[in-house]
């Protein structure tokens, strides 16, 4: 049975407290808020990674 299968089963029967549940609600809702805001907005120029070029490599004699 796959990993996520069984935990989905565990929490089934015993599903977590009140305040997990708020917690994992916050936490889902802030990912689909940034998800939500990328794909309107697009992703920002300064938080694009560049490559920063290396100087000459040396060689050991």
């Amino acid at each position: 049975m796959p990993p996520f299968l069984m935990r989905m089963y565990l929490w089934l029967r015993h599903p977590p407290s009140r305040n997990q549940q708020i917690a994992i609600a916050v936490v889902c809702g802030i990912g689909i808020a940034f998800a939500a805001i990328e794909w309107l907005v697009g992703w920002p120029e300064w938080l694009t990674p560049e490559r920063v070029p290396r100087g000459p490599r040396l060689s050991a004699p």
